[in-house]
């Protein structure tokens, strides 16, 4: 009977453990996926700053 409780224990938590396992691995690629995108979001916004930036160059030296 001590068997039977102690294997059904073991069993209980390596079920539990691979069920966090795999919570974990999903909530690592979404986060990093929203990393992704907000460094691709930055990088937009910082080309067009330099861009506006480079129009009101062009735009003082005609003046």
């Amino acid at each position: 009977m001590k068997k039977l409780f102690l294997l059904f224990a073991l069993a209980t938590m390596t079920i539990s453990v691979y069920s966090c396992r795999e919570t974990t691995e999903e909530k690592s690629e979404e986060a990093v996926e929203e990393i992704g995108n907000d460094i691709e979001s930055g990088a937009e916004d910082a080309a067009e700053e330099v861009e506006d930036a480079a129009e009101e160059v062009e735009q003082e030296i005609e003046e």
